[in-house]
Formats: C-alpha cells, structure tokens, sequence
C-alpha cells in the first residue's frame, strides 16, 4: 500500500470520488490507501460537500510551512503516558473527530476539544492547557467550550490554584441525555399545539399527532433508559473504585458475583415516578 502524503493528483481522485458519492472505503481503495486517510483529509478540508482538491493541496501546504519552524528547532515529540504511541493516538482522536462531526457536533473545533476532554486520563484541562494541546487561540477553545456546556457535555470547575477547568465525567452523560429528553418533550408539546391551531383531523395536524406520538415514545424510552443505566451501571462500577475508596469506604462485592440486572431483585426499579 503507498505512502507518504498525499498528492495533488490523489486529492483530484478523491474530489471526484466524492461527486460521484463513493464512500470513504471505496475511494481509498482506488487510491490504495487507509481509510482513515481519505476520512481524515476530507474532514480537514471542508467535508464531503466542500471539499475542493485545488483548495486542499494548498491548504496542506501552508499547514507543512508552518511546521517547519518547529522541527527546525529539534523539537522532541511529545512524551505521552502510559506508554502509547503519539502517531496512533493522534490518527485515533482524528477519527473520533470525524465521529463525532457526524454525529452532530458539526464544529470541528468542538468536536476536537470534546475528543480532547475525552482521551485526557484526568477527565479535566484549563482553557490554557486545550490552546497548547490543540494549538489554537483562547477565543477558539471559549466559544468551543461555551457551546459543549450550554448542551451539558462539559462543566466548570475551580483547582487548588483557583484556575478554571473544563471536567468531562460519566454524570454528563446522565445529564447530557435528560438535556436530549427535556428537548424532545418541547418538540412533543409544540408539534400537540399545532394540531389544534390546524384543525384536528386535517393532513397536516394528522402529520403533526404522528410526529408528537412518535417523539412522545421515544423520549419515554430514553428517560427510562437514561435512569436504568445511571443507576445499574454506577452500582456495577463500585467493586472497580477501589483505588480511589477512602478509609470509611464500604467492603466491596465479591469479585465474582453476577452483575445486577433489571430484573434482579437487588436492582433499582426502572420506573422513578
């Protein structure tokens, strides 16, 4: 399979790819390259629909310029923990990006400081910390961290030294999906509006009934779910929490003993009011 960059000539490949809607896999393997090649160089480069192979090849030319400086210097690359490779984790965290774009987070930046916040070991980073790993300006990682907040994937939180961090932990992802339920009972009840501002029984306040049973269903089904699985999971992780238990700390349960499950008589009943 080839390597090294890509060419001026492989991106015109990759523009046309894309006009004519092949996949990601399909392009790079007319290319003879990964994957996450293609997926990476089109995400840098406008996406699917604004990708410009012109446009790219230059874009990545200005990118290498700015970098030289750098290397010139002898710069080391970074010392990561626990003895993980830079390249892979880099390539990794490019993809989770990606993953995270399509998914709904249509700003790379946030979807690149989400991803950051995701894969630091302590869960937390200064806003100081985020501009040195992601090499951006102040302005870029406030606006990126004003916007993860205000969908409750991030919060505030004050160190020792008084600075502000950013924390990511499992009860903002309780919270970010009450946030989901909470918006879906708003579509629930303004699509229920409409049906008697257009006359029940006609074709669009039918429309609009079935659009409300639906989001009515679904967000039922993922409060119950978002309760079941704070509850059951949190109960499950606390033979893990050892290393962190203090003095007073509960004996934990026996290694072997089965999970709890809804159905259990130890597990919390799903149904909180």
């Amino acid at each position: 399979m080839p390597g090294g960059r890509l060419t001026q000539k492989d991106r015109q490949q990759i523009a046309l790819g894309l006009a004519d809607n092949l996949p990601y896999a399909e392009i790079a393997r007319r290319l003879e390259r990964p994957t996450s090649t293609v997926t990476r160089e089109v995400m840098r480069n406008g996406g699917p629909t604004g990708y410009r192979a012109e446009l790219a090849h230059r874009a990545t030319e200005r990118r290498a310029h700015r970098r030289k400086p750098a290397s010139s210097r002898g710069a080391e690359p970074a010392t990561l923990p626990h003895g993980r490779d830079p390249e892979a984790v880099a390539e990794y965290e490019e993809r989770f990006t990606t993953v995270m774009m399509q998914s709904g987070l249509s700003n790379k930046m946030m979807a690149r400081v989400m991803v950051c916040l995701l894969t630091t070991d302590s869960g937390s980073m200064t806003a100081a910390e985020l501009v040195q790993r992601l090499q951006v300006s102040p302005a870029s990682i406030s606006k990126s961290i004003a916007f993860l907040e205000s969908q409750s994937l991030v919060r505030r939180e004050r160190d020792e030294r008084r600075r502000e961090r950013y924390v990511i932990d499992d009860n903002l992802w309780y919270q970010s999906m009450a946030a989901s339920v909470r918006a879906l009972t708003q579509q629930v009840e303004i699509s229920r509006q409409g049906v008697g501002v257009l006359g029940p029984g006609t074709p669009a306040a039918i429309r609009l009934e079935n659009v409300a049973r639906f989001l009515d269903f679904v967000a039922e089904s993922l409060a119950r779910a978002t309760e079941q699985a704070r509850d059951i999971l949190h109960m499950n992780a606390e033979p893990n929490a050892e290393p962190n238990a203090g003095p007073n700390a509960e004996p934990n349960a026996e290694p072997n003993a089965e999970p709890t499950t809804p159905d259990s008589p130890a597990a919390p009943s799903p149904d909180h009011g």
